[in-house]
């Protein structure tokens, strides 16, 4: 009987945790889902390295293991899936290049070199090229 009542509680509790975990998220701002996200990376590092130490730490037999190293797989696949995302959103607000505007390095004063980005009309000669992968010699 006690077993029913522990069982019951701890499935109440999943749930209510569930749920109030969905209300919660759903009322976050797009604009605060980037920060978030980054947070949660760092505290799914912590516990993917708490994993890691636990596994080397514990000699409790082989289904323990298992059971670690499968955590630990999930653990890194959502750590890495919320860095990806991170880094998509984060591509959103970047301001895209205006067509027809050239992007290179301008000669700054006393032939020092500027870097020049493609934001607008810059002072001086500027290359023509398209800066996408281009490396500066």
């Amino acid at each position: 009987m006690v077993l029913a009542s522990v069982l019951t509680t701890n499935l109440a509790i999943l749930v209510l945790a569930g749920f109030i975990g969905f209300v919660v998220i759903s009322k976050v701002p797009n604009t605060l889902h980037t920060p978030l996200m980054s947070g949660t990376n760092a505290i799914h590092g912590i516990v993917l390295l708490g994993g890691l130490l636990i596994v080397g730490l514990s000699g409790n037999g082989t289904f323990n293991k298992v059971i670690l190293v499968i955590a630990i797989a999930f653990g890194t696949i959502n750590i890495v899936g919320g860095f990806l995302v991170t880094d998509r959103m984060l591509e959103m607000f970047k301001s895209k290049p205006k067509p027809g505007s050239t992007s290179g390095s301008a000669s700054g004063p006393k032939g020092a070199s500027v870097s020049g980005s493609a934001g607008g009309p810059k002072s001086g000669s500027a290359s023509g090229s398209s800066g996408e992968g281009e490396k500066a010699s």
